[in-house]
Parts: C-alpha cells; structure tokens; sequence
C-alpha cells in the first residue's frame, strides 16, 4: 500500500516556525509519563502500606533531569553508536538536535544517570525509583514510533505482506511499517506488561523488580523486531546477522535478569 499522503511531518507552520509531530511525541510521551508516575505515588495500595518513594512534588523536579537525559542521552547515543563521523566531520551538527538522529540507547542511559544523581542528591534507593520511572517509559516509546512513521524512517524490510507500506525515498517496493510494530510492542504491549507487575503482582514493593523487568521486555521486543527493521545505509555488516540494534539491547537484558533476580530474592516490605 502507498504511504499515506495525508500524513505529514510537520502538524502547523506559521512562516519559519513549525510545529513537528516528532517533538510534541517527546512532549506527550514525557507528560502522561509524569501524571502517570504521580498516579503511582498517589496509590497508597500498590505500595503495600509504607511510605511510596517520593512525594508528587519530588516528581516534578525530577521530571526536569528525565527530560534533560532522554534529550541529551538519546542524541549523544546516535551519535557514538549510528553516527561517529560527525564528530570529526561536522561537530556542530550534533547540537542541531532538530535535524533528527536519536537514539533510544543513548536516551535510556542518558535517564538512567540522571536518575542516579537525582536519587544521590536526595538520598532515595536508587533501585526504588527506577522502578517508578520505568512504567512512565512506553509513553515515549509509543508516541515516538508513531512519530517515527509519520517522519516515514526508520521503515522495516522490503516484504510482502498485505500491510506492506511503499514510504517514500524508500524505493518501489513494500516495506514492514516496523515503526508501527514497535509502538505496539515496545509501547502498549510493554506497558501493560509492567502494568502486571505494578497492580497485580505489587513489585514497587520489591526493588528493582519493574525496572528490571522493562529493561528485560524492551530488549527482547528490540532484538527481535531487528529482524524486520531495515538497518541504517550506513552501519556496518556485523557477523551472525547481528544489529547495532541487538548489540546494544544485550546489556540491558543482562542488567534487567539481574535485577529481577535480586529483586526475587528479597522479601515485599512489611506494612509500618
């Protein structure tokens, strides 16, 4: 099927300011983010009788060292990982944030050290609160991939499924809107997941449990939707089929088992 030729990258221009969909994905998805992570906190059932984490107020500060390490993390990350010549090459381009080139490794590191220095400065198990930021993360996913299709990149392999979609610069023929897939996967069906373990299984009460088990689904969603993403023109052929996408998920299987298990072995808090 064509590209849909309604949809646009940019929702609004007025002269030379434009209102692009990619930024108001960040905007969304940090927003119900927050009120969802306010939500948590405000649950006093979820946290099995003791005291939630932070406060809501301590939520609004540290929505401000997210936002700083989504944006900052995620263009350092496309950087080094898909694109080091521009360090050498044109380095003023990699302030130029609004030409594209994110990337959701960079992002999660670039969360998971401001996360670390907002729980250092304020004195909170550092375990505890990733894993109240880690439920708000699908948001963005969500909202990103959407934006990523509406953008028409990162498109997936030529196919010949029904659904097939023919984006343009893309050549003649179908490709998996693998953008699609991943809002799906990496958004909805890992949001519902953590929201399992947040309602259901009460793991805010066992530290580390819902951050590990994020990291864990987003790897295994990633790497295995590699398979029908179509890599960037300009990486590498790496050995036995691997991506850079696959690369750099393994160590955030490694770090969520590891935190599942820890996580397991220690006992849900006692009511005060």
């Amino acid at each position: 099927m064509p590209f849909p030729e309604f949809l646009d990258p940019i929702l609004i221009q007025i002269g030379p300011f434009a209102i692009r969909w990619y930024a108001l994905a960040y905007v969304a998805g940090i927003l119900l983010g927050w009120r969802y992570a306010v939500g948590l906190v405000k649950n006093p059932r979820l946290w099995g009788g003791q005291t939630p984490t932070i406060t809501p107020e301590k939520i609004d500060d540290l929505i401000l060292w997210i936002t700083l390490g989504v944006i900052g993390g995620g263009r350092l990350g496309y950087v080094l990982f898909y694109n080091p010549s521009l360090i050498t090459q044109n380095p003023i381009e990699i302030l130029q944030v609004w030409n594209g080139g994110m990337s959701f490794h960079g992002g999660c590191l670039g969360v998971a050290v401001a996360v670390i220095i907002f729980a250092a400065l304020n004195k909170i198990d550092i375990r505890r609160l990733g894993d109240l930021v880690a439920p708000a993360v699908p948001f963005g996913l969500f909202f990103g991939r959407l934006a990523n299709f509406i953008n028409a990149e990162l498109w997936g392999r030529t196919t010949d499924v029904p659904w097939g979609v023919i984006f343009p610069g893309a050549g003649p023929y179908p490709r998996h809107p693998s953008q699609l897939y991943e809002a799906l996967l990496e958004g909805l069906a890992l949001f519902l997941i953590l929201r399992l373990t947040t309602h259901k299984w009460m793991w805010l009460q066992r530290r580390g449990g819902v951050a590990g088990l994020f990291l864990v689904g987003y790897a295994v969603f990633r790497a295995s939707l590699e398979n029908v993403r179509q890599p960037d023109a300009f990486m590498p052929d790496f050995p036995l089929g691997l991506t850079m996408g696959m690369m750099l998920s393994l160590p955030m299987l490694v770090a969520g088992l590891v935190l599942i298990a820890l996580a397991l072995r220690e006992p849900k808090r006692e009511p005060a």
